[in-house]
Order: structure tokens, then sequence, then C-alpha cells
């Protein structure tokens, strides 16, 4: 496995809507594997395809587990297929937009379908921490980002505060 370059805002592939997996092969397979290792190794609990400049519609995430025992999730071509009247408020970070978080109100629960890492077809409701995460990545495969909820003026301050912190890092 390999671990995975994040891309970061501005980018502007953050804001591509990504294409539909065609098939389930040993190649997706294998970018799925990195992906995870890049997710924990960033570390985090979800990641898009998008993010590492892939845009398929592929997410991977894991809420439950622990360095001991992971339990990676894997969603191919993912689809919201109903989702609860009731909301969550939760402080959202991403890996694109490292050190920045916002509170964001989503659904509390929603139903979700895809293909799971074999290519078989699942249905999965999705409550809590994970019903969340799973919106903010497949926001991401539709070219959203999580501080696109917020004003214009908050978002332009944390964009800005990302381009700088990238500068510092290249100086170093």
């Amino acid at each position: 496995m390999a671990k995975l370059d994040i891309i970061n805002v501005p980018d502007p592939l953050l804001k591509t809507i990504s294409e539909p997996v065609a098939q389930v092969d040993d190649d997706l397979r294998r970018l799925m594997d990195n992906m995870a290792e890049t997710m924990y190794a960033a570390p985090g609990i979800g990641l898009a395809a998008i993010q590492v400049a892939v845009p398929k519609r592929l997410l991977v995430m894991d809420t439950e587990g622990d360095g001991d025992a992971p339990k990676t999730q894997f969603l191919i071509n993912p689809e919201i297929v109903w989702e609860s009247e009731t909301y969550n408020v939760y402080n959202e970070g991403c890996l694109s937009i490292p050190e920045h978080y916002a509170e964001v109100e989503r659904p509390e629960t929603v139903r979700v379908r895809y293909l799971d890492y074999d290519g078989v077809l699942q249905e999965q409701e999705m409550t809590g921490l994970m019903a969340t995460c799973v919106q903010h990545e497949i926001d991401h495969l539709n070219g959203v980002v999580f501080i696109d909820y917020l004003s214009k003026l908050k978002r332009s301050m944390i964009v800005k505060k990302v381009i700088k912190a990238n500068k510092d890092a290249l100086v170093l």
C-alpha cells in the first residue's frame, strides 16, 4: 500500500463532481486500500477519492474503529436514498482544510445505498457521527466542501489561512 497526497483548498479539483465508478476491480481495490492508509495516517475518519485527486465516486471512512482494530468502510457510488427530518449539529473538520473546524447542520440519520469493497450492492442506515461523516464525504463527491455551508466572509478567511499555512510549510 501507499500513502497518497491529500489536496487542500483552494485546489479547483475539490469543486469537481466525481464520475461514477464503472467497475470494481483490483485497481480500484488498490486505490481504496491506499485511501484507507492515507486516511488513517492523516489522521482522519473519512476520505473521498477527489481529495487524493481522483474524480471517482468513492469514499472510505471509519467512525467506529481505533488504531488497533480499524473498521474501515468502503463506499463506491454512494447515494443517500433517505434522510431523517431531525437534524444534528457537528463541529466538522476536513483533511483538505487542515486545522479548521465549523459547526454544520445535517440530517441526523440517513440511509445510503452503495457498492462495497467487493462490488456488492449494500444499503445501510447511518446515524450520529457516521451519518455526518458519510454526508460530508458524499458532499466532496459532488464538489462541495464543508466551508461552503459557512458565510462567504468566514469561508474566505479560512481559505486564506490554509493558503498561508501551505506557503509557510514550503519555506521550512
